[in-house]
């Protein structure tokens, strides 16, 4: 019997998204993670798909994270 999670970020590939978002953030800047969020979800569009807000707020959601995480770490090398 297959299993099936309530959680809205493990439904799908969510978590890739959540994870590309995360590293986006981390590295650059969550601004980027908006921009590929929308990129990402405009090429779904494009290619016969349609936008999927839960896809594009998984994303948005890692770069929140992963910039929170940088400033974090920026903020202990500065400290």
């Amino acid at each position: 019997m297959k299993k099936t999670s309530n959680c809205w970020l493990l439904e799908s590939n969510r978590p890739k998204y959540l994870v590309g978002g995360f590293i986006l953030g981390l590295l650059l800047t969550f601004l980027c993670a908006l921009g590929c969020a929308g990129g990402m979800e405009f090429k779904d569009r494009q290619w016969g798909g349609k936008w999927d807000w839960l896809d594009f707020a998984a994303t948005l959601l890692g770069g929140l994270l992963g910039q929170a995480v940088q400033l974090l770490i920026i903020w202990l090398i500065i400290k």
